[in-house]
């Protein structure tokens, strides 16, 4: 129980087969006390169960293109326990038409966007985390390979993924003195509602699978069990990583 009386937030869970879902799942089995969240009303039937699965204390709305949403998240979190030891962020979004279309054409809105979503609304929760980590604490978000190489059909989410690889590294040096480590969980491909949109996605699957070292494809648990680690105190000298959970993929062009 590596997280017994420990609270965390979970932001991302969109179904039982979100990455955030696996985190979530392995945060509870190790006694951590969770907060989840759900985008909208669409959404909260799908992320309901999810949270009762795991007994999240709560499940509060989030829409990241709202940041009266976000204040709202971490006043209740400081007013119902005045901390938070850790927090997993796992939201990325890019509008279609670009990011099935090639990186040269991307639009300058939905360029915006993406890096808005998926890249700039993790600086904005560790704004707010920090001061709720008095005594230290763990942030994680989750990024892909296709911000190291270029993965077809990936297109324009592998530079916004870089950008997130890259601030958490900045969090790691700037939050390190308060003992606030930061982390990126860099799975291999996962069928994600949110993966759903990338085209030829089966492909890049098989793809995954055929050069990975085990031959395999990764589950949502096993990212989830890494995540566990890297948010308790066993990871405590452990900060400023890409932590590559897809079974040797990363390591053969």
């Amino acid at each position: 129980m590596i997280l017994q009386n420990r609270v965390g937030l979970v932001v991302g869970v969109a179904n039982s087969h979100s990455i955030a879902a696996g985190c979530a799942a392995a945060f509870a089995r190790e006694g951590a006390e969770l907060i989840l969240t759900y985008m909208n009303d669409r959404a909260l039937p799908h992320v309901r169960p999810v949270a009762d699965a795991v007994g999240a204390v709560d499940l509060l709305a989030l829409d990241l293109a709202e940041p009266d949403q976000l204040e709202a998240v971490f006043a209740a979190i400081a007013a119902r326990w005045g901390r938070l030891d850790f927090l997993l962020h796992s939201v990325a979004f890019c509008p279609k038409d670009d990011l099935n279309g090639r990186v040269v054409d991307c639009s300058a809105a939905g360029f915006a966007q993406a890096m808005d979503i998926s890249c700039h609304s993790f600086l904005r929760m560790v704004r707010r985390a920090e001061p709720l980590m008095q005594h230290g604490g763990s942030l994680l978000t989750v990024s892909y390979y296709g911000a190291e190489k270029v993965v077809d059909n990936y297109n324009i989410m592998g530079p916004v993924k870089a950008a997130l690889e890259a601030v958490t590294l900045n969090v790691a040096v700037e939050l390190g003195p308060q003992a606030i480590r930061a982390n990126v969980l860099c799975p291999g491909p996962i069928a994600t509602r949110a993966a759903s949109g990338i085209e030829d996605f089966e492909g890049l699957m098989a793809d995954a699978r055929d050069r990975a070292p085990q031959r395999r494809l990764v589950m949502i648990d096993e990212v989830g069990e890494v995540a566990a680690f890297l948010a308790s105190d066993k990871a405590s000298g452990v900060t400023g990583t890409i932590n590559h959970i897809d079974g040797g993929r990363h390591v053969r062009m």
